[in-house]
């Protein structure tokens, strides 16, 4: 094992030079202004904005290493003005000692006020500090503009999956700082499970994967391997059951949604009948209500999630036996309406793309632009208006995420209002732009 086992994972592979940095190509290529900036050792102040794990201190370590300077790190959760004003005096004898600069690293910057933002603001106008903060966070919002106006932003993405990839292979291989010395091997699908968990975020799969190979290594013999199984106890954790009643309960309530599900409403009173003889909260029944009518009947007649959230309401004014009826009104109304299982099929094919593809950027002409900076930035550039376009929609435009493939997800039904939908989304979609 590294001498250094008992610092975490992440923070023992954390690059120690530009080379060993994965992903932010589009700021760290050679030509581009940051690379330049710190191939140089030419330091300006900066803002790195991006999500967690995407390198922001590392960055920021780099920076100062290649110019020589101290560097000062600070947490904006924990520090004060206090705390700046001590890294100003070590900076200040520092440069009288030694000539050498101060980076100041202030991680969530967004967290200080305006106030702590702007002790900064005369020590970096004479040059006793470099700036360099992290946020999360929008930058227009969050910084002031003053210290925004003092410092490049630098926007981080998060990294994909072959870049996390990348990260968990040179973990699993490096014997100095990884796990290399621990012998592991890792099936393919165990790692992939592991970079699609981790969701753009460096840190968290390096985290997950030394979680797995620590439960690997203590239940396993020695060269062992981190199975696919493992990667999915470490990437979803153990699932506790929910189980307020017994089976026959729940036996209860799905044949009833079958019922309703099946247009069979004679069947769905007997069965709501059943479980309001048997002590089921009519509560209960009136939000299962609801779910079938969202589940099963959906956009063929929206008139159903309606009805159910009003006889919902009923049985909270009224109690029982009158609110009962209430309940049995919708039930009955649900199981003879048209049927739809579309946007819920669909919406479960969305969540389905989430996962799969992780956090994909929202294109550029789709964002709001309300602040110089983002707008400078290419936001809301090329965006078209639909209520200016024909019948307000903008034939040819495309709105999702510009990696990700076409889909079509909501494919309405041939029942119900939903044949009018589908007939109007055809309409407009053969539109030609």
């Amino acid at each position: 094992m590294p001498p250094d086992a008992a610092r975490p994972l992440a923070d023992r592979m954390r690059p120690r030079s530009l080379d060993e940095v994965v992903g932010q190509e589009h700021v760290l290529r050679p030509g581009k202004p940051l690379r330049q900036a710190i191939e140089s050792g030419r330091l300006h102040s900066m803002i790195l904005w991006g999500p967690p794990g995407t390198g922001k201190t590392t960055l920021a370590r780099l920076i100062a290493r290649r110019s020589q300077a101290q560097f000062i790190a600070l947490s904006a959760v924990m520090a004060g003005v206090k705390d700046i004003r001590a890294a100003v005096e070590s900076a200040r004898a520092q440069r009288e000692r030694s000539g050498r600069p101060t980076v100041l690293f202030l991680d969530e910057v967004h967290r200080f006020n305006k106030a702590q933002q702007d002790t900064f603001l005369p020590y970096l106008e004479d040059g006793t500090l470099t700036f360099i903060g992290a946020t999360t966070e929008n930058p227009s919002f969050e910084v002031v503009s003053a210290l925004l106006s003092r410092a490049r932003v630098y926007v981080l993405k998060p990294l994909e999956e072959p870049e996390l990839m990348r990260l968990l292979h040179a973990a699993l291989a490096d014997s100095e700082r990884g796990l290399g010395a621990l012998g592991l091997q890792a099936e393919p699908a165990a790692l992939e499970l592991i970079a699609r968990a981790a969701d753009g975020d460096g840190r968290r799969a390096l985290n997950m994967l030394e979680l797995a190979a620590s439960l690997t290594e203590a239940s396993e013999p020695p060269h062992a391997q981190i199975t696919l199984e493992c990667a999915q106890e470490v990437a979803s954790g153990t699932r506790r059951r929910f189980d307020k009643g017994g089976e026959q309960f729940y036996d209860q309530i799905s044949a009833l949604h079958k019922s309703v599900r099946g247009t069979d409403p004679d069947a769905a009173l007997y069965w709501l009948g059943r479980m309001l003889d048997g002590g089921c909260d009519p509560l209960y029944v009136a939000r299962r209500a609801v779910r079938m009518a969202i589940e099963d009947v959906g956009l063929a007649d929206p008139r159903a999630f309606a009805l159910t959230l009003e006889a919902w309401e009923a049985y909270d004014r009224l109690g029982s036996p009158e609110g009962e009826l209430a309940i049995a009104n919708a039930i009955v109304y649900l199981a003879c309406a048209p049927k739809s299982n579309a946007v819920y099929v669909g919406f479960g094919e969305a969540r389905a793309d989430v996962e799969r593809f992780g956090t994909l950027e929202a294109p550029l002409r789709l964002r709001n632009a309300p602040t110089r900076l983002m707008k400078n930035l290419g936001y809301g550039r090329e965006y078209r208006y639909a209520h200016d376009e024909p019948d307000a929609y903008a034939a040819g435009e495309r709105y999702l995420p510009d990696g990700m493939p076409d889909r079509r997800y909501y494919r309405p039904v041939p029942r119900g209002l939903e044949i009018k939908i589908g007939e109007a989304l055809a309409k407009l979609r053969n539109a030609k732009p």
